[in-house]
C-alpha cells in the first residue's frame, strides 16, 4: 500500500513536469518550479539563522577519498556509500572496454578508483578543512553548507533520492555551547514549518548502520538521544519521512580529526540538517502541485 502510494505521487510529480525520470529510480531532473521551491525555502533558512553569523562554505559534491577514508563511513555505512571510478588503461585496454561495451558485457570491471568519493553529508568535508587551519577560539565556530549527497538506496519513494542537497548549520565548540545550538534550532524547525503549514513531530531517532554490530551503535544513538528528526507524512502517516536531523556527535570528530579549542580541550559538534528536496516534496504533497495556487500565508512566508 505504502509503494502504491509512493509510485502514485512520484507519477504525479513526472506528469506535472516538476521531476523529471531519468531511467533511475532516485535519479531526477528538476523544473523551474520545483527549484523555485527549494530556492525560496533557502532564503527562509536564512532568515530565521541568517544573524547567527556563520561562515559560508559551498563544497562540491565529490571529496577527497583520503579524507573519507579517515572518516569511517565505510565501517558504518559501507552500503550507501558512492565512489568515482574511471578508465586508466592504455589503447589495448580501450579496445577490450570498447569490445564489452559493444556485446552488453560488464565494461566497467576495469575501472579503477579516483581520489574522489561522493559526498555522503554536506558536512564531512568541513572537518579536516577546519582541523588544518589550528586550534577554535574559545567563543567556538559555526559554519553554513549546502551540498548535493550521494547514498546508494534506489527507491520509487520520491523522498528517498539517491542524489539530493543537504543544508547544514554546523556548530564546533564546548558541549554546552553545541547543545544549545542544537536545541534552538529545534525550536526554530517547528517555528519555520509552522510558518509553511506543514503538520511536524520531532522524534529520536538514530543513523541507519549496517551490520549487526550496527544495531547496537543504533540503539546506543537512541539511549543517549544523540538524534533528532523533524518528521513530516509525505507519502506514509504512518512512517512520516525525516526533513530535518539535529545531531549531536559530542566530541567524535574532534578526537578524530584534531579539532581544538584554544585551551586545549577536544571541540564537540553538532549540526542540523534540512533535507531540502524532502522539505519541498512536503509542501507540494500538502499544498498542491501548483505553488500558485498554495495558501496566502504559505505563499507569503516563502516568497514575502
Amino acid at each position: 500500500m505504502v509503494m502504491d502510494i509512493q509510485t502514485s505521487f512520484l507519477d504525479r510529480l513526472f506528469e506535472s513536469g516538476l521531476l523529471i525520470d531519468t531511467g533511475v529510480d532516485g535519479l531526477y531532473g528538476r523544473s523551474a518550479q520545483f527549484e523555485d521551491v527549494i530556492a525560496a525555502f533557502e532564503r527562509l533558512i536564512d532568515r530565521f539563522g541568517g544573524a547567527d553569523g556563520a561562515e559560508v562554505i559551498r563544497f562540491p559534491s565529490g571529496m577527497n577519498r583520503a579524507f573519507f577514508e579517515t572518516s569511517g563511513y565505510m565501517k558504518s555505512f559501507p552500503q550507501l556509500a558512492g565512489t568515482v571510478h574511471s578508465f586508466c588503461g592504455n589503447e589495448l585496454d580501450h579496445m577490450s572496454l570498447l569490445k564489452c561495451m559493444e556485446v552488453g558485457e560488464d565494461w566497467t570491471k576495469d575501472q579503477e578508483a579516483t581520489d574522489i568519493v561522493l559526498t555522503p553529508a554536506a558536512c564531512y568535508p568541513l572537518y579536516p578543512t577546519v582541523a588544518k587551519r589550528g586550534p577554535l577560539p574559545e567563543s567556538g565556530a559555526l559554519f553554513d553548507l549546502q551540498s548535493y549527497c550521494f547514498r546508494h538506496e534506489p527507491s520509487k519513494d520520491p523522498a528517498r533520492q539517491q542524489l539530493f542537497r543537504m543544508r547544514e548549520y554546523v556548530c564546533m565548540g564546548t558541549a554546552k555551547h553545541v547543545t544549545d545550538f542544537r536545541q534552538s534550532w529545534m525550536s526554530r524547525g517547528v517555528e519555520m514549518m509552522t510558518a509553511v503549514g506543514l503538520e511536524i513531530t520531532i522524534d529520536v531517532a538514530n543513523d541507519p548502520f549496517f551490520g549487526r554490530a550496527g544495531k547496537m551503535l543504533a540503539n546506543n544513538q537512541r539511549d543517549q538521544k544523540l538524534k533528532f528528526e523533524l518528521l513530516i507524512p509525505i507519502t506514509s502517516s504512518a512512517k512520516p519521512t525525516a526533513c530535518m536531523s539535529f545531531n549531536y556527535h559530542q566530541d567524535a570528530f574532534g578526537a578524530k580529526w584534531g579539532l581544538n579549542l584554544e585551551d586545549g580541550s577536544v571541540a564537540h559538534t553538532a549540526c542540523v540538517g534540512f533535507g531540502l528536496e524532502r522539505i519541498a516534496l512536503a509542501l507540494l504533497h500538502h499544498h498542491g502541485l501548483n505553488t500558485v495556487a498554495w495558501p496566502e500565508s504559505v505563499r507569503k512566508a516563502l516568497w514575502g
